[in-house]
C-alpha cells in the first residue's frame, strides 16, 4: 500500500450547495468530463483540400 500517492483511508471531501451535496473527487471527474466535450465541440475536424477530390 506503500505505492498509492493517495491515503484513501480516509472519509471523502463533500461540497454542499443547499440541497447538493457531491464529493470533490466526483465534481473533478464531472468537469473533466464537460471540458473534454466542450473541446471535442470547439475544435475542426481535419479537412482536406485536395483539388482532385472535388472534380
Amino acid at each position: 500500500m506503500k505505492l498509492l500517492f493517495i491515503d484513501l483511508n480516509h472519509p471523502a471531501h463533500y461540497i454542499n450547495m443547499g440541497v447538493l451535496s457531491i464529493s470533490l473527487g466526483n465534481l473533478i471527474m464531472i468537469l473533466s468530463v464537460v471540458a473534454l466535450f466542450v473541446l471535442a465541440l470547439a475544435l475542426p475536424f481535419p479537412m482536406h483540400d485536395d483539388e482532385e477530390s472535388h472534380k
